[in-house]
């Protein structure tokens, strides 16, 4: 076994407080190499169909990767993966920081954590150990009251803590996880299913050794990417995500009051360099990270502490724009109860957002909302109704659910403003003016999710030489509203690349093409970490496996080509900013959706061929989906 891998998996038995460990074969490892794709593995193989995603036979995992732990920008994220509360199907959702490589010096790769503890508990992973203890006095306790009272229990400042929140003890459907308050496994709402098993927390501090198998090699690529990185002009170090607020304005595709505008008049208010310029103490960043793209602000009138980190554009976009609120510091403010809560940011903005206009339409009212004016710029009102969405109290019960739920509930036909895919929220980036993310959209396994491919600017960037993507064969720019059969190619080799990414833990925006880490490079890291000798396009045919087992899960769990849709919304015109008055073609989307389909290797149902299984080495898969 490769040495930058422990060979084993942990085992916890939150009911019978019991704990083993598996040691899969170094093929299994090759085969997937862990995030993503090894979490999809284990769910296909040992969890029945149609589990209750609150119940006590949803699995909930925790994936390291072939690469966690080494001393490469990036390499530091994990996964975390279950059936879905949120959109009954597959869940994963990845983050970085410090968790995953903490894990991988303890003695373990992963973990799989089944059954249901009969009282509040946390797992304290250390030495190759696994004990059970009492987590009574965290619950009910906000994020960062418990990450204080863990390490002055343990008497260790070094540990690292994951966590789910209150809103994860409340079930809200979108609860994320957390680890050291700020690096989120944000989508999926997997923090409910973490808060459905009495499992607040799980600690680790280890003290293991991961090293590569070619340490000579790997200093090799660790120096290429110190040589070809540029961080005095790297717009991520600098301005964050959220350094695009402006430009994505300016291009009219900012989503702005519940994706009815593309523009918004206050956006320079809430921009990653008005941040910079004003509330910004710190640039954070992860495990062995030169990047350093976290953001930790500061707002005393507001509370806001640097405790919990600071916005990323997600957070703004879903709780500024997307709300209508333009007042930097109310945001700050309200991403870090979002924080504290332990919910994911995007799916609570547009559930606020979706409320909002509903009562701008008299779908809702004062008495519906407890007396909230609740219209697009009340930065009070979006305040307030996190409080009662964590909480579930009144119309936040409601929302708690999601959009897809919550329309359903409120019905006189507030389904049109309920912005969703499969029943997850759409991310902050407009399909009507990138046009690839009706792709992305529509068909991620997870639901609506912005990082399942690079978006259409970074196409238009393509080239023979040099341009991130040439090493795939992706070798001429195309333009951002092309959705044409060249168009969907792109996205599904970029795609199969970013499920590589998630499966070996690799930041995108360090990687190419947003990031200076060619594919060659982190091949070449791969092969000195392990001793193998990977090629480019095994690598990318991981990503593809991945990809194909998250769609065999859904299938499994009942979901059709039907469900591989976007909101009415979409083909509905922008009603402001540059692209004022421009949709997505119905017709020209459907056609692309069935190029993907052939291209995939799946039917005109959208299922896997068996063909393609055989060509993935997925046959096993067959009796697990298909019986």
């Amino acid at each position: 076994m490769p040495q930058s891998y422990n060979g084993k998996i942990l085992h916890v038995d939150l009911a019978a407080q019991r704990w083993w460990t598996e040691s899969p074969d170094e093929v299994i490892y090759r085969r997937y190499l862990g995030g993503g794709a090894l979490a999809t593995y284990f769910m296909l193989r040992d969890m029945p169909p149609g589990v209750d995603p609150l119940g006590p036979d949803n699995n909930l995992i925790l994936m390291t990767s072939v690469i966690n732990g080494l001393p490469l920008s990036g390499a530091n994220r994990y996964s975390a993966a279950g059936k879905s509360p949120l959109t009954g199907g597959f869940g994963e959702s990845e983050a970085g920081g410090y968790w995953g490589p903490e894990l991988k010096r303890t003695g373990f790769d992963g973990i799989i954590i089944h059954g249901r503890a009969a009282k509040p508990t946390y797992l304290y992973i250390h030495d190759n150990t696994c004990e059970f203890r009492d987590a009574a006095r965290y619950w009910g306790q906000l994020a960062g009251e418990v990450q204080d009272g863990l390490a002055e229990e343990l008497g260790d400042n070094r540990i690292c803590v994951v966590q789910t929140g209150v809103a994860g003890e409340n079930g809200v459907l979108y609860s994320a996880i957390v680890n050291q308050l700020r690096h989120f496994h944000g989508r999926a709402g997997l923090g409910a299913v973490m808060g459905s098993k009495n499992l607040k927390a799980i600690v680790t501090r280890g003290r293991e050794r991961v090293g590569a198998e070619d340490r000579e090699g790997q200093k090799k690529v660790v120096q290429w990417f110190r040589d070809h990185y540029d961080k005095e002009h790297d717009g991520m170090h600098l301005h964050g995500t959220a350094g695009g607020i402006g430009s994505l304005d300016r291009d009219g595709i900012l989503p702005t009051r519940n994706f009815r505008d593309g523009s918004f008049e206050h956006a320079k208010a809430i921009s990653g360099v008005t941040m910079s310029e004003t509330i910004l103490t710190n640039r954070g960043t992860c495990y062995s990270c030169l990047v350093e793209c976290k953001r930790e602000v500061e707002v005393p009138e507001r509370g806001v502490s640097p405790k919990y980190g600071g916005m990323e554009y997600e957070i703004i976009g879903a709780l500024g724009s997307l709300c209508g609120v333009g007042d930097l510091a109310a945001v700050a403010e309200a991403s870090q109860w979002v924080n504290r809560y332990v919910l994911d940011g995007i799916s609570t903005g547009v559930a606020i957002a979706f409320a909002m206009e509903c009562y701008e339409n008299g779908i809702l009212t004062k008495a519906d909302t407890g007396g909230i004016d609740l219209r697009f710029g009340n930065a009070d009102a979006m305040i307030a109704m996190i409080h009662k969405i964590a909480h579930r109290e009144g119309l936040g019960d409601i929302l708690a659910d999601g959009v897809k739920r919550a329309a359903k509930k409120i019905g006189k036909g507030s389904d049109r403003f309920a912005l969703h895919c499969k029943g997850q929220e759409l991310p902050m980036h407009e399909p009507r003016g990138k046009v690839s993310l009706a792709l992305a959209y529509s068909l991620s396994p997870t639901g609506a999710d912005h990082m399942e491919a690079i978006h259409d600017p970074s196409f238009e960037g393509l080239g023979v030489m040099d341009s991130g993507l040439s090493e795939v064969g992706l070798l001429e720019p195309m333009e951002r509203r092309d959705l044409s059969a060249k168009k969907v190619r792109a996205f599904f080799y970029a795609q199969a690349v970013w499920n590589l990414y998630n499966s070996i833990g690799m930041c995108d925006f360090v990687g190419m093409p947003i990031g200076a880490l060619k594919l060659s490079a982190l091949r070449d890291f791969i092969n000195a970490a392990t001793g193998w000798d990977m090629t480019t396009w095994e690598l990318v045919k991981v990503g593809e496996r991945a990809n194909t087992m998250s769609r065999l899960f859904n299938l499994r769990e009942g979901f059709t080509a039907a469900d591989d849709v976007l909101p009415r919304r979409m083909f509905e015109p922008l009603q402001n900013g540059s692209l004022e008055g421009v949709a997505l073609d119905e017709d020209e989307f459907f056609q692309a959706r069935q190029t993907y389909y052939q291209m995939a290797g799946w039917d005109e149902g959208g299922v896997p061929t068996p063909g393609k299984l055989a060509e993935l080495e997925l046959e096993w898969t067959q009796e697990k989906v298909f019986a």
